[in-house]
């Protein structure tokens, strides 16, 4: 019987040529993971942040992304100096929506995305987050005038979310059956749905009622606008980065840890949501609940 012959010889030598061209491939995967590395490399580490999540995460008068949860990440970037014997780290910035906050940290195009992110187990399948920095409830902002006190005043009306938010589907899981027909109205960002609300294109914008809260600090007439309504569901919030990459979550989770047990991160947000705040001055006044004062009692990066 003749012998089969291969159009190429498939030995001992074959399989380290291929072996060897899939190394760098399995490098660069690892790499992709592996933050402290990357970081190491380029010098460099990249914020995600949100250009109008106020007292969070925004942008100053200079357009120099501020708040709570980016001064939160300086000090993870102080921590990683150390880490890696780096006398200086280069932060560069990528603005982040809703809508594309995690694919761009799963990419690797933004290394630690410091916004106003909620903590989901779900999300946990695609990304890491730190300990819970806040927790808050989901309720809605009207129009002080609107009437509307709670969700079946909603009925036959238009509500405003963000693309990218959990918002319109808790409203929906928390109607039980009782067939409430609403509108749904997305903005492309928070200030963009609360102009919705504002303009009377929607009567209510459904989001964190922190969030509502800084967005009404901001309005031209603040007192034309109220929080209103049962809470639809007690959430967390929390720097969100790529997930397999155990280093960076040990770092990260001993920071803001440690800022918790210190008093620290309460001075933070006495800062950010109890004071003036540039670039207008405006206190958002959102005093400290007893949610998020357990966050810092007990750290915790579980997820809901």
């Amino acid at each position: 019987m003749p012998k089969l012959r291969l159009p190429f010889p498939f030995g001992a030598t074959a399989l380290a040529v291929l072996f060897a061209a899939l190394m760098p491939l399995t490098a660069a995967q690892a790499q992709e993971s592996d933050t402290l590395a990357k970081i190491k490399a380029s010098g460099a580490i990249t914020f995600g942040y949100r250009e109008s999540s106020f007292g969070f995460s925004y942008l100053d008068s200079n357009l120099k992304p501020v708040g709570y949860s980016i001064e939160i990440c300086n000090r993870i970037v102080e921590a990683v100096k150390a880490e890696l014997k780096m006398p200086a780290i280069e932060i560069k910035y990528q603005a982040v929506t809703s809508a594309n906050r995690m694919p761009l940290v799963q990419n690797g195009t933004v290394d630690i995305e410091c916004g106003s992110t909620t903590n989901l187990v779900e999300r946990q399948k695609q990304v890491a987050f730190s300990p819970d920095i806040f927790r808050y409830n989901v309720r809605m902002l009207v129009k002080a005038d609107s009437g509307i006190k709670g969700i079946a005043d909603l009925q036959g009306k238009t509500v405003a979310t963000t693309t990218g938010t959990t918002s319109f589907r808790l409203l929906r899981e928390a109607d039980r059956g009782r067939s409430l027909e609403v509108n749904n109205l997305a903005g492309k960002d928070h200030s963009d749905s609360f102009l919705l609300v504002e303009s009377g294109r929607a009567q209510a914008f459904v989001l964190d009622d922190i969030l509502l809260a800084g967005q009404i600090a901001n309005a031209r007439n603040p007192k034309d606008f109220v929080i209103t309504g049962e809470s639809l569901r007690t959430e967390n919030q929390s720097l969100m980065f790529r997930k397999d990459d155990p280093a960076f979550k040990a770092l990260v989770d001993r920071v803001v840890s440690g800022m918790m047990k210190s008093g620290e991160m309460e001075k933070l947000y006495a800062k950010w949501f109890m004071s003036p705040i540039p670039p207008k001055g405006i206190n958002i006044n959102y005093p400290l609940n007893a949610e998020t004062k357990d966050a810092f009692a007990n750290p915790s990066s579980k997820g809901i």
